[in-house]
């Protein structure tokens, strides 16, 4: 599947985004250094992401996205310029891949381009066209794309939407090549357009462009044209699946999730027809930007945790990271060693030089001395280029850069003299500077062993660590808001929530848990109550980083499961048992020495802090009114897996199925006599996670350890 957008492209995703003008800019993010996120407001409407993937696509998208909590310099610059600023103007540069939208607020107009070729760019500009900041600074053969300079577009291409018949024979005349190649390149339709105006035209591809006769240049000028009144009348998209299998499974899908499995299926999108296609496969799409949506919007959506993902490093990488800058500091400083032992060689050979023409050196200086006591440092700094033995003048440092004779008594090398003092003082000054040039040689000589000892030392860890299947803990200024809370996942990827205590009871019953959602306790005083969430869950990460360590599971969090599902009864008995069972596990019956307990679940609705006249609740504590769904004989057993959620390290918990279903390498917790406190050690120490954040996980009491490839990888 092809990731470049084509000229067409973009020309059909500027008209959709002219739907858009009106609307404000609210927030600009960078998840990824090859992504902006622009979030739009319309008045009336679900906010709207302007997506942009440097070089290779823009589109809308009404997906959720993990953003950054702490916004880069880029995105800093672009909030501030543009912050709730008006969507004014879209347009396409010709029939180039660059768009610029105009933004408008009480200070004016400012613009933004989107470069959407080679390695693309994002510019800010001001409303005269001044560039604010690049996304990247670059500079080409025609045009300098930096800070504080006019903005210059690409050289103009062809644009086939105003080709005539002249131009098209000219293109034709003067191609040496086979007519896709042609229509590729030289007329900006790109292969796969180019390719369209040939079955349209009835042409081969293959046939030399040159040689076309008067009616083969009058059909394929007719196809060009039918092409681009599609292009500009039409509207929507079109996406080709790969065969009917594949094509069912698109019709069929529903919600968001199902069709990003379906879109695997999609082998080529466009915004008009293409004939060289299979038509029987052909789906069309009410918008262009639902095609790019639909196919690469999962991954663009987890560009955050895929930065998040490069950025986590295991402790053995981090050593191979620390090897490799040491190693990187070992070559500078082996350069640095040479650049000294080289400075130190031409300086002393140019003191000996001044010392073996002593009376050549005596002599210019004797001279010019006399010459500046006659007519001053400014007068012989101007005829200086008068005297063949002198090469410049610098009269506030009183110095003459000379020249020593050579072989054949003619100007050779030249050496900076000092005018007031004698050859001997000028020759011990190129001394000196030899000395401390051999010391500073001596000195890195010195710290290039210990930086080798150093590196020795870290590649030595990174093996170690490698070898242990370690994951670096990861420092973090804020939580996920489930990790305020108990919290486990079940099959199917949804949260199930549960108070830490009695002010944590009342925080998920308040804000947890929604109309949709159900309770969960088990039937024993003091449990917590948990919140079986039907729309927030964990899935697995279709567009991992490649920086995940191998066994390692990598999530990311989602807000939209259960979309077919009125509310979570409707979820699946097995993950509603799952709910259960962790509720029970999370409560006292965990160290009452018994190996089940029972649990019940109600919905939201039936659960309230109204009592009855005359008594009271204590904190924490709910009345469940009407019929309740009773779970019994209910195993006291949980599970540890190693994740990487949202590209952040911690450990997730659930039952051992749905954890030994989601993570390679796990571990099952039953009830025994080690604290707790031992065995989050023991899982910290081997797997690199937070002891804090392994303990969170844990159930309240003592434990025993059952080990799937968590501990020991």
């Amino acid at each position: 599947m092809r990731e470049q957008s084509s000229s067409f492209e973009i020309a059909r995703i500027v008209s959709e985004l002219s739907e858009m003008i009106g609307a404000r800019l609210r927030k600009a993010y960078q998840p990824h250094y090859e992504q902006i996120v622009l979030r739009l407001n319309r008045k009336g409407l679900p906010s709207t992401d302007l997506v942009i993937v440097r070089g290779q696509r823009a589109y809308a998208s009404n997906r959720d996205r993990p953003m950054p909590s702490n916004p880069s310099q880029f995105a800093m610059i672009l909030r501030k310029h543009l912050n709730n600023s008006r969507l004014v103007g879209v347009e396409q540069f010709g029939f180039d891949r660059v768009v610029k939208l105009t933004f408008e607020h009480g200070g004016g107009k400012m613009g933004l381009v989107i470069e959407l070729f080679r390695d693309g760019n994002i510019l800010l500009l001001e409303g005269d066209g001044t560039i604010i900041r690049p996304l990247t600074h670059a500079k080409y053969a025609s045009r300098s794309l930096k800070k504080g300079v006019k903005y210059s577009p690409p050289p103009e291409t062809i644009d086939p939407r105003s080709m005539d018949r002249g131009a098209l024979d000219k293109i034709l005349d003067g191609s040496e090549h086979d007519l896709i190649r042609t229509l590729a390149a030289r007329a900006n339709l790109g292969r796969v357009y180019g390719s369209a105006a040939c079955n349209i035209a009835g042409l081969d591809e293959k046939s030399e462009a040159r040689a076309l006769t008067k009616e083969e240049r009058s059909s394929l000028e007719e196809a060009i044209q039918v092409m681009v009144a599609q292009l500009s009348s039409g509207s929507g998209g079109r996406v080709w699946m790969s065969d009917p299998e594949s094509k069912n499974s698109w019709e069929e899908s529903e919600g968001e999730s199902s069709r990003d499995s379906a879109s695997s299926g999609i082998v080529e999108f466009s915004p008009i027809e293409l004939p060289q296609m299979n038509q029987g496969l052909m789906v069309n799409l009410p918008s262009l930007s639902l095609a790019y949506d639909a196919i690469f919007g999962s991954h663009d959506a987890a560009a955050f945790i895929r930065r998040e993902e490069e950025r986590l490093v295991e402790s053995g990488e981090h050593d191979s990271e620390e090897g490799g800058r040491l190693e990187r500091r070992a070559l500078q400083q082996r350069s640095a060693i040479e650049r000294f032992k080289e400075r130190a060689s031409i300086t002393q050979e140019l003191g000996k030089s001044i010392e073996d023409n002593w009376e050549h050196v005596d002599s210019l200086l004797g001279q010019l001395r006399t010459a500046i006591d006659r007519e001053g440092w400014h007068d012989i700094a101007d005829r200086a280029f008068e005297v063949d033995w002198i090469d410049s003048v610098e009269p506030s440092k009183k110095t003459v850069v000379a020249f020593l004779p050579d072989e054949d008594n003619e100007p050779g090398a030249s050496v900076t003299l000092e005018v007031e003092k004698t050859v001997h003082q000028n020759a011990q000054r190129y001394f000196e500077e030899a000395r401390v040039q051999k010391s500073k040689a001596k000195g890195a000589q010195e710290a290039l062993d210990r930086t080798e000892k150093s590196r020795e030392r870290a590649e030595k860890r990174a093996a170690k660590s490698a070898a242990s299947g370690k994951l670096r803990g990861k420092k973090r200024s804020r939580k996920f808001w489930f990790e305020k809370h108990r919290w486990a996942v079940l099959s199917g990827g949804n949260l199930l929530i549960g108070g830490k205590d009695a002010k944590g009871n009342d925080v998920v019953v308040r804000k947890h848990l929604t109309s949709n959602d159900l309770y969960f306790h088990a039937d024993l005083h003091g449990a917590p109550s948990c919140s079986l969430k039907l729309k927030d869950g964990l899935v697995i990460n279709k567009s991992p980083s490649g920086s995940v360590p191998e066994g390692v599971a990598s999530l990311q969090i989602v807000q939209n499961l259960g979309e077919d599902a009125e509310d979570a009864r409707d979820l699946p008995e097995e993950v509603l048992n799952e709910a259960a069972q962790i509720a029970v596990c999370w409560s006292r019956a965990w160290g009452s020495g018994g190996a089940a307990a029972t649990a019940f679940h109600a919905r939201s609705s039936q659960v309230s802090k109204t009592t009855e006249t005359g008594e009271t609740l204590a904190r924490g504590s709910f009345v469940v009114r009407g019929k309740r769904s009773w779970h019994r004989d209910l195993p006291l057993e949980l599970a540890i897996g190693l994740a990487v959620v949202n590209g952040v390290p911690i450990p997730v918990s659930g039952v051992p199925f749905a954890i030994s279903e989601l993570c390679d390498r796990w571990a099952k917790i039953v009830p025994g006599r080690v604290k707790k406190e031992e065995v989050a050690n023991r899982i910290s120490k081997s797997t690199g996670l937070a002891q804090e954040d392994v303990l969170s996980c844990l159930p309240p009491g003592g434990c025993s350890i059952e080990d799937f490839g968590l501990t020991q990888p």
